[in-house]
């Protein structure tokens, strides 16, 4: 991201000079940090229609030209190219994955989608009709419960490690929340079948 600069006049005729950032990809942005602690005024943008929420990496959004990137890639094109786990891949590492690397990725996923025994008898804790996505974020925050080993936030290794776990585990934990729903009892994942039929299967099959 290259910088200019932007020169602007305060309500109170100081001269104040902006940085300008410049993307890789849309209009460039002023960066008004220092606005209100150098002149005491903020900027008015009712829904943020002309401000940029953060700097991100992974995407790009222009609502007006129904645009919307990860990596560099239209989402049109992944959706029509790319399986689920292609594009996780591409989302955690930045490129899409080579077919030997989307092999090793699948596996690791495919192999750490069991949870541990006891994260079931949280389920057990909530009401038949409680809110599919209450229970997801109540069983994910109890992650850090029985995986406080690969917590460090500061350690890419971990990071990596829990976002993989997090992928991997997902689908166990929203399967689990809908069969609590509607009163079946829990499926496990099957190493065997790949990530979309592995959730199809933990939704909708039977021990019987």
């Amino acid at each position: 991201m290259s910088q200019d600069a932007y020169r602007l006049i305060s309500p109170d005729g100081k001269e104040l000079e902006l940085p300008v950032h410049t993307g890789t990809t849309g209009p460039d942005v002023v960066d008004i940090a220092r606005l209100y602690k150098e002149h005491g005024v903020f900027t008015y943008d009712p829904g943020f229609v002309a401000t940029g929420s953060c700097k991100s990496d992974i995407t790009f959004i222009d609502g007006e030209e129904g645009v919307l990137m990860y990596r560099g890639y239209p989402v049109e094109q992944l959706a029509g190219n790319s399986n689920f786990l292609e594009v996780c891949y591409l989302l955690l590492h930045g490129d899409l994955p080579t077919q030997s690397e989307l092999e090793d990725f699948d596996n690791t996923i495919r192999t750490h989608t069991m949870l541990n025994e006891g994260m079931l008898n949280f389920f057990k804790g909530f009401r038949y009709d409680a809110h599919p996505m209450a229970i997801l974020s109540a069983v994910v925050g109890s992650m850090s419960a029985y995986y406080h080993d690969t917590m460090d936030t500061s350690d890419p290794e971990h990071r990596d490690i829990f976002a993989h776990r997090i992928l991997a585990k997902l689908p166990t934990i929203a399967a689990a929340a809908y069969k609590l729903n509607i009163g079946q009892p829990f499926m496990y994942p099957r190493n065997d079948l790949n990530y979309t039929e592995n959730l199809l299967q933990m939704l909708f099959s039977v021990p019987a």
